[in-house]
């Protein structure tokens, strides 16, 4: 991908991208980044041997694709003040901000072509689950070069209505979250009936780990795989009772639409102006 790239912000999501991107054979030196923190800049560029922009106009200057990577509440004013740089080009932009429209994101660049995306944590170990947004004037191109570069930390998808985006933030970008409690509270579970912490993690990790490939390998449902483990009269089918009776299913369900309503309120509180 003989491109050139600038990330605005360089945290996780940046970190990961730059590194799957590096990985796969793009050039650190076709790849800027600008970030308030020294020490972030510092990290990336001792790390990756990527090229520091000392502010988001210089980092939009230099490339043919922008990645916005910072906080909901800062997108505007860090769009809206490379706007000019923007004017009369093709830059494409790629937004990984949390329940921002595509269309506030264009209204406040003068126009440019966005994509938006919605990337998950395990984008750090290259095994991220991304979907992305592309109003209908984005051309194809630009599609394939936002695709391309998402898939270098994990699998991907279009989605054909931005709402969904919302869903998907609660589904997949939080979802990481989710089975983090669930390790968790294996693990505290098995150190309170004896284990040791060390052991108990350990097995409340692999068991984690496991599954989600089974989950994505296997031809059966999740219900099924579930099924499958739980023996009638057995130990899984004790502690599948037990769930149900306590309401696991609601919960979760409120769980997930608790966070798809606050990725829409995001949109509301910050894509106006």
């Amino acid at each position: 991908m003989p491109l050139s790239l600038s990330f605005i912000g360089g945290g996780n999501m940046a970190r990961s991208l730059i590194g799957g991107l590096i990985a796969r054979g793009h050039a650190a030196a076709n790849i800027s980044v600008a970030d308030p923190v020294a020490a972030q800049l510092e990290l990336l560029k001792s790390t990756y041997g990527v090229n520091i922009a000392h502010s988001n106009v210089e980092a939009a200057q230099r490339a043919d694709v922008i990645v916005l990577a910072v906080k909901p509440q800062e997108l505007r004013n860090v769009t809206q003040g490379i706007a000019k740089e923007l004017h009369a080009t093709s830059k494409l932009l790629i937004s990984v901000a949390a329940g921002i429209r595509a269309s506030d994101i264009e209204r406040w660049s003068g126009g440019a072509p966005v994509v938006r995306c919605m990337p998950n944590r395990p984008a750090l170990q290259g095994c991220g689950m991304t979907a992305l947004f592309a109003p209908s004037k984005v051309s194809a191109e630009h599609r394939k070069i936002a695709q391309d570069i998402l898939n270098a930390v994990g699998a991907t998808l279009w989605l054909t209505d931005e709402p969904q985006m919302d869903v998907v933030t609660a589904v997949s970008g939080s979802g990481p979250a989710y089975i983090f409690l669930l390790i968790e509270m294996m693990e505290d579970a098995g150190v309170a009936l004896g284990l040791p912490r060390d052991i108990s993690r350990r097995l409340a990790t692999e068991t984690a780990y496991g599954s989600g490939l089974m989950a994505r390998e296997d031809t059966e449902s999740p219900a099924v795989l579930r099924e499958q483990v739980t023996s009638k009269g057995g130990t899984t089918e004790a502690a599948m009772r037990h769930l149900e009776s306590n309401r696991i299913r609601v919960t979760f369900a409120e769980a997930i639409s608790a966070a798809a309503r606050r990725s829409a309120e995001l949109a509301e509180e910050f894509g106006k102006g």
